[in-house]
């Protein structure tokens, strides 16, 4: 039988496998960073083919680490980054651009054209999202408006679109030699293409945006027991291993918190970090700024969907401390940093580097530094910092409640930054909330190991998956709330100095 289900988890600043075990605990798995790409202010790119040399590194390391025969996987499951974009020639693999990523800001001028005809809502009944850089269409849309090399490729009808998932799936099932060119609903449902009803993409859509259907990939389930199809045997895993696990990572981290109950919510902490809660089979529109997006879907079980409020920058602003202003070396050092001292000092640091995402949808906005005296240090940033994310995920939940007329009475968390426990604290103390982390906090990974393992009965069902799920701490409120009001106040007035700065 069987011992593990590999994942690949290919996220916004690096790429990890992760092979999981029944109990659904991570036994092997190795991790490697690939390079971002800032060709001007605003853009954010990948390599693709860094992405795909990444994954085979990992994939292999992971497998050399766990000393393993290719029959002890039973199955692939593929999480992504969910709205970057690429295209490529079908014939020989080649990008035709680098991937444009989620939290590329170019496309503003695109989304302002189409929002001039029905606001910026105007495709929001059929695909539950506002019209914002942060989608997938309008990214496709500026390669062919751009690039000469795609839309020779579309003429001569060699041209792939696809997010992550898309590209991992088609190079593991065998790329130029018949991979499988597919996505699943869950990423489909990020594109502003998809019509959140029929699960399939929209054509009026396609024809406003100018994308042809015959470069779009298939959508199919997120778990399916008829493959998308197997990795080839002269591939990293080295044998034909079934692929039947998709889901873009923050549907996969609500999947591997076993959030199956409409109610139950999630927020993932990583380079940004996203909020959804279970609605259920039912479409819940929002009226305060979240995203109607798709949850789930396993074989042939109805659709589950979601509400989700997503955040551009958390992770991602800790990143821009070591990296881009020296302030220590490793991730974790911030949060001896900011133990350093007793709060921020005052100040508020809004990281609205690529605008401000849910609930306020302002591509206008760029991040701030407010309340800035003689008296802040260092050690101040750096708590204002990981601060920023905990208001930033109450802006999210406050949208939430008032959407689905329920008072959340705890928060499953999980990603890279929940192992800071200032943050969490500070975050159960800002939401008057207790704040769960369990003992997996790699949500995302697992929950794609999960989709790939129900298919195949590595698993027998979603009650087994909530057996494995253990909690590893609780975080309760401590602060008065008064003192709460008074610092959610002041960032409040921070965020109103970030609109309007970006001018036409």
């Amino acid at each position: 039988m069987a011992k593990y289900i590999a994942a690949i988890d290919q996220g916004t600043t690096g790429t990890r496998c992760i092979l999981f075990n029944h109990n659904g605990q991570p036994e092997y798995w190795v991790y490697e960073e690939h390079t971002q790409i800032y060709p001007q202010p605003g853009w954010v790119e990948h390599n693709p083919l860094e992405i795909w040399e990444k994954t085979q590194n990992v994939i292999r390391q992971t497998l050399a680490r766990a000393d393993i025969q290719a029959g002890d996987i039973a199955a692939v499951g593929i999480t992504n980054q969910r709205e970057t974009t690429l295209v490529w020639d079908k014939c020989t693999g080649q990008p035709l651009y680098n991937a444009i990523v989620w939290q590329d800001t170019r496309t503003k001028a695109i989304c302002d054209q189409l929002a001039q005809e029905g606001g910026q809502d105007r495709f929001r009944p059929t695909t539950g999202l506002p019209l914002a850089t942060y989608f997938a269409g309008p990214k496709v849309k500026w390669m062919l408006d751009n690039l000469s090399t795609v839309r020779d490729a579309v003429m001569q009808g060699n041209a792939l679109f696809g997010t992550i998932d898309t590209w991992v799936i088609w190079w593991l099932t065998g790329g130029p030699n018949g991979g499988a060119h597919v996505t699943d609903v869950t990423n489909a449902s990020r594109t502003l293409m998809m019509d959140l009803t029929t699960l399939d993409w929209d054509d009026a859509i396609l024809d406003i945006l100018g994308i042809p259907r015959a470069m779009l990939p298939a959508i199919r389930p997120s778990s399916v027991p008829i493959p998308y199809g197997f990795t080839q045997t002269d591939g990293p895993f080295g044998a034909s291993l079934p692929v039947t696990g998709a889901l873009g990572d923050q549907q996969a981290a609500l999947v591997g918190q076993t959030c199956f109950t409409p109610g139950e919510a999630k927020n993932t902490y990583g380079t940004g970090c996203f909020m959804l809660l279970n609605t259920g089979t039912e479409i819940v529109p929002s009226n305060n700024g979240l995203l109607t997006t798709l949850g789930y879907q396993f074989g042939d079980a109805p659709a589950v969907y979601a509400l989700e409020g997503s955040i551009a920058i958390t992770g991602a602003l800790v990143q821009w401390l070591r990296d881009n202003l020296g302030f220590f070396e490793s991730t974790p050092q911030i949060e001896t940093l900011a133990r350093e001292v007793e709060d921020a000092g005052g100040m508020y640091i809004v990281p609205a580097f690529s605008g401000l995402f849910a609930p306020y949808w302002r591509s206008d906005a760029r991040g701030v530094m407010v309340g800035l005296t003689r008296y802040i240090t260092k050690h101040h940033i750096c708590r204002a910092a990981l601060e920023s994310t905990a208001y930033q995920t109450r802006d999210v939940l406050e949208a939430m409640e008032q959407d689905s007329g329920v008072a959340l009475t705890a928060l499953k968390v999980d990603g890279g930054m929940v192992a800071n426990t200032l943050l969490m604290q500070f975050q159960a103390d800002l939401l008057g909330v207790p704040v769960i982390r369990p003992t997996v906090t790699e949500t995302t990974a697992l929950g794609s190991a999960y989709a790939a393992g129900l298919a195949v009965g590595f698993w027998d069902n979603l009650e087994a998956l909530r057996q494995n799920w253990g909690i590893d701490a609780t975080f309760t409120p401590q602060m008065d709330e008064s003192q709460q009001a008074t610092l959610y106040a002041g960032w409040k007035k921070a965020v109103e100095r970030t609109l309007a700065w970006v001018e036409g």
